[in-house]
């Protein structure tokens, strides 16, 4: 499971040959999520809701960055790292 990007002790990661809809996965500590590329909203799981703001935030910023990592792991296998929030 390549980790994509980290930051605040928050961990984004994406899978190899993962199923539809196009999302990324997040762990921070014990919470565990998976959330839609496309509509950032949560799939499956929680995490804390200033993680999740966090993320949110991260993510709006880096949305064709991270459809272009889950296209060419989909295709190839092949990933990039994701500048963290900073």
């Amino acid at each position: 499971m390549p980790e994509i990007s980290r930051f605040l002790g928050i961990q984004i990661f994406m899978y190899f040959n993962e199923h539809n809809p196009p999302h990324f996965h997040v762990e921070y500590n014990e919470y565990k999520v998976s959330i839609h590329i496309d509509t950032l909203g949560i799939l499956e799981g929680k995490v804390p809701s200033k993680v999740m703001g966090l993320v949110v935030e991260w993510a709006e910023d880096h949305q064709d960055e991270l459809m272009k990592n889950w296209k060419s792991l989909q295709s190839t296998g092949e990933y990039f790292k994701i500048t963290p929030l900073v």
